[in-house]
């Protein structure tokens, strides 16, 4: 586990941390893991590279493009042993 220190944080932000932690029953450390949990959202699948690009194209109205026929496969190449 990986852990991060926070310089210059405001001192209202840490009593309001302080006071949310309290109310929830948690240290102030765990409340904001599960602040950033929250927010980074924890779990959430990860978008594949494909999904990201046709999201990112789909509002210019796409691409119809043609797909060559298939050929017969070559024969394997045979290797003799002299």
């Amino acid at each position: 586990m990986a852990s991060i220190t926070i310089r210059n944080l405001e001192d209202d932000v840490k009593q309001r941390l302080r006071v949310r932690a309290a109310q929830h029953g948690h240290s102030m450390e765990e409340e904001a893991r599960e602040i950033l949990r929250r927010e980074l959202g924890e779990g959430a699948p990860a978008r594949n590279l494909a999904a990201a690009i046709r999201a990112r194209i789909a509002p210019l109205g796409g691409v119809d493009l043609a797909i060559p026929a298939r050929e017969p496969m070559r024969e394997p190449p045979r290797f003799v042993q002299e």
